[in-house]
C-alpha cells in the first residue's frame, strides 16, 4: 500500500523565473539524453545484424552453398532482426546482406560489379522481399503487443474499479483512491486534487511541482502539457462540471489509460459525495421525525393544564372584588395562556401534517366567500386595520375548507404582524393557468433574498424580524404544508419599497374550469353577434 501525504494549499504557487529557467534547462538536457539513446540502440542493432550477416555469409561460402539457399538463410536472418530489434535495424541488415551476396556469390566474385541484369533483378527482389517481410513482421509484432497491452489495461481497470467500489468510507476516500491507483497501475507518482475540499492527496514520492501541476490543471480547466514524457495531467469531470484533477507519472502509460483512470476517479469522488448526502438527509429526516414526535407529545401534554388555567382565569375575571393591579395581572395570565394555546394548536397541526395523518374533507369552496369569512373572524389579529379584498366571486377550488381557512388566516396574521399599524392589507384572488392564486400583500420591510425560501421552514424567522414582532416560526410552514397537501404551492415576493406579497396557488375544481370555459365561449359569441358586420362582409363581392 502506498504512503499518502496530504496538503491543503490556498492557491497555486507559480515558479519564479530562475526556477522556470532551471526547469527548461533540465527538460532540454532530458530530451538530449533521450535522443542519443535511440541512435545508440539503432547502431547496436544494425551492427549486430550486420555481423550476423557476415558470419552467415562466410559459413555459406565455406560450405559452398548456392545463391538461392544463401538468400533464403539471409532473408530469415533479416526477419529475426526485425522481430528482435526493429524495422530500421532490419533495413540496414538487409542492405548488408545484399552487399554480401553480391561480393561472395554473384560473378565476378570478390567484387561489387554486377554485369548480368538477371543478377540485378535477383538482388532487387531479395531487398524488396526483405523489406516487405520485415515490415509485416514488425506490424504483426506491434499488433500483438498492442493487444496484450490492451488486455492488461482492461484487467487493471477492472481491478481498480472493483476495489474502488469496496473502499472504506470511514477513512479518507481520496487517499484510498490514490493508494489504489499507485498499487494497481504500478505508477511512480499519483496526485489527486479534490476541488470540493481544496485538498491534494499524493503518494509519498510526490514532489511540490506535481502538486502544483494538479492544482493548475483544475484551475485552468484544461489538460496541461508537460515537458516530462512520462507525466500525464487530466481534469476530473462529471458531465461538464470539473470536480478535481489527476496527475500520473510512470512508464507504460498512454492517453486511453489515463483518461479511463481519470473517469473512474471522478465517479468515485461523486459516489462518495452522494453517499454522504444520502446519509445526511437520512439523519436529518430521522431527527425531524423525532422532533415532531416530541413536539406532538408536548403539545398534547400542554393542552390539559392550559385549559385549566384559562378556565380559572375566566372564573376569576367574573368576580367583582379584584383590585386594578390584580385585574391587570389576571388579564396578562389570560392573554399569555391564549398565546400558548394557539402555539400548541399549531404544533399539533404541524405534527399531523408531518405524520401524514392529515385527512382532507374535500368540497367545492368559493375563494371570495372564504376570504370574507376569514377576514371577518380575525378582527383581533388585524387590530383595527383595513383589509382590501379583490377576488373573483366565481372562483372556486376543491379542498378542505377548514385547512384552507387556516392557511389564509396564517397569511393575514403574518401580514398584520410585520407591517406598520396604519397600512392596509391587500388580499386578491384570481385564476391563472388553471390555478386559483391568492395573494396577501403588506407594506412591511422587505425579506432578504436568502430568506425568501427559508421563511417556509419550521421555526425559522428572518434575520431582520427576530427581535421585532412576536412569533414562533410555524405559521408559514403550516401554509406550505397545507398547500402541498392540496397539490398546490406557496411562495413569496418581496422588494424594498414595494412591500411583501405571499402567494398561495391551488388547483381549481373541474366544475369551475368548465364554467370558466363556457363563460369565455358565451362572451366570444356575444361579441361576435353584437359586432356590426362591415359592408364587404355583409355584401360580398360577386
Amino acid at each position: 500500500m502506498a504512503t499518502v501525504s496530504t496538503s491543503r494549499p490556498s492557491a497555486v504557487e507559480r515558479p519564479s523565473i530562475p526556477d522556470r529557467a532551471f526547469q527548461d534547462r533540465g527538460a532540454r538536457a532530458s530530451l538530449g539524453n533521450h535522443v542519443p539513446r535511440r541512435y545508440v540502440r539503432l547502431a547496436v542493432g544494425s551492427a549486430g545484424g550486420s555481423l550476423a550477416v557476415a558470419a552467415l555469409t562466410c559459413a555459406a561460402f565455406r560450405l559452398q552453398l548456392n545463391l538461392s539457399t544463401t538468400s533464403v538463410l539471409l532473408l530469415l536472418l533479416v526477419v529475426i532482426v526485425s522481430l528482435s530489434a526493429g524495422f530500421r535495424e532490419a533495413t540496414i541488415t538487409s542492405l548488408a546482406a545484399v552487399a554480401c551476396l553480391d561480393y561472395f556469390f554473384i560473378p565476378p566474385l570478390f567484387g561489387f560489379n554486377v554485369n548480368d541484369p538477371q543478377n540485378w533483378v535477383s538482388l532487387a527482389t531479395f531487398e524488396v522481399t526483405a523489406l516487405i517481410v520485415s515490415r509485416l513482421s514488425v506490424r504483426v509484432q506491434h499488433q500483438a503487443l498492442s493487444e496484450a497491452r490492451q488486455r492488461r489495461f482492461v484487467e487493471k481497470l477492472y481491478e481498480l474499479s472493483r476495489r474502488i467500489l469496496f473502499l472504506d468510507r470511514r477513512r479518507t476516500v481520496q487517499s484510498g483512491i490514490v493508494a489504489l491507483i499507485h498499487e494497481v497501475l504500478d505508477v511512480d507518482t499519483v496526485a489527486l486534487f479534490d476541488a470540493a475540499e481544496a485538498r491534494t492527496e499524493t503518494t509519498h514520492a510526490c514532489t511540490r511541482e506535481i502538486e502544483d501541476l494538479a492544482r493548475a490543471t483544475y484551475l485552468q480547466d484544461r489538460v496541461t502539457e508537460t515537458i516530462h514524457p512520462d507525466r500525464w495531467a487530466r481534469v476530473l469531470r462529471l458531465g461538464t462540471a470539473s470536480v478535481g484533477a489527476l496527475v500520473l507519472e510512470g512508464e507504460d502509460l498512454d492517453a486511453p489509460t489515463v483518461n479511463a483512470v481519470a473517469s473512474l476517479a471522478a465517479i468515485a469522488l461523486e459516489r462518495v459525495r452522494s453517499f454522504d448526502r444520502e446519509s445526511h438527509s437520512d439523519a436529518a429526516r430521522q431527527a425531524e421525525q423525532l422532533r415532531g414526535a416530541v413536539l406532538d407529545s408536548l403539545a398534547h401534554a400542554f393542552k390539559t393544564p392550559l385549559t385549566a388555567i384559562r378556565v380559572a382565569s375566566s372564573g376569576l375575571q367574573e368576580t367583582a372584588c379584584l383590585t386594578e393591579g390584580e385585574a391587570a395581572l389576571l388579564s396578562l395570565i389570560d392573554s399569555e395562556s391564549e398565546r400558548l394555546n394557539q402555539l400548541t394548536t399549531r404544533l399539533l397541526q404541524m405534527a399531523r401534517i408531518d405524520a401524514s395523518e392529515l385527512c382532507l374533507h374535500n368540497e367545492d369552496v368559493f375563494v371570495a366567500a372564504l376570504i370574507g369569512e376569514v377576514t371577518a373572524g380575525c378582527r383581533l389579529q388585524l387590530r383595527g386595520r383595513s383589509v382590501c379584498v379583490a377576488a373573483d366571486k366565481r372562483l372556486r377550488v376543491r379542498g378542505d375548507r377548514g385547512m384552507l381557512a387556516t392557511a389564509l388566516l396564517q397569511l393575514i396574521d403574518n401580514a398584520a404582524k410585520y407591517s406598520s399599524p396604519a397600512s392596509p392589507i391587500h388580499v386578491a384572488a384570481a385564476q391563472t393557468d388553471g390555478e386559483a392564486v391568492v395573494s396577501v400583500h403588506n407594506d412591511g420591510p422587505a425579506i432578504a433574498f436568502a430568506d425568501r425560501e427559508r421563511v417556509f421552514e419550521r421555526f425559522y424567522r428572518a434575520s431582520g424580524v427576530r427581535h421585532g414582532a412576536p412569533g414562533t416560526g410555524l405559521g408559514l410552514s403550516i401554509v406550505r404544508k397545507i398547500a402541498e397537501a392540496h397539490g398546490g404551492r406557496a411562495w413569496v415576493k418581496s422588494e424594498e419599497g414595494t412591500g411583501t406579497t405571499f402567494f398561495l396557488a391551488l388547483p381549481t375544481s373541474v366544475a369551475a374550469q368548465h364554467e370558466s370555459e363556457r363563460a369565455r365561449f358565451v362572451a366570444a359569441r356575444c361579441d361576435a353577434l353584437t359586432t356590426p358586420a362591415s359592408p364587404e362582409t355583409a355584401f360580398p363581392r360577386g
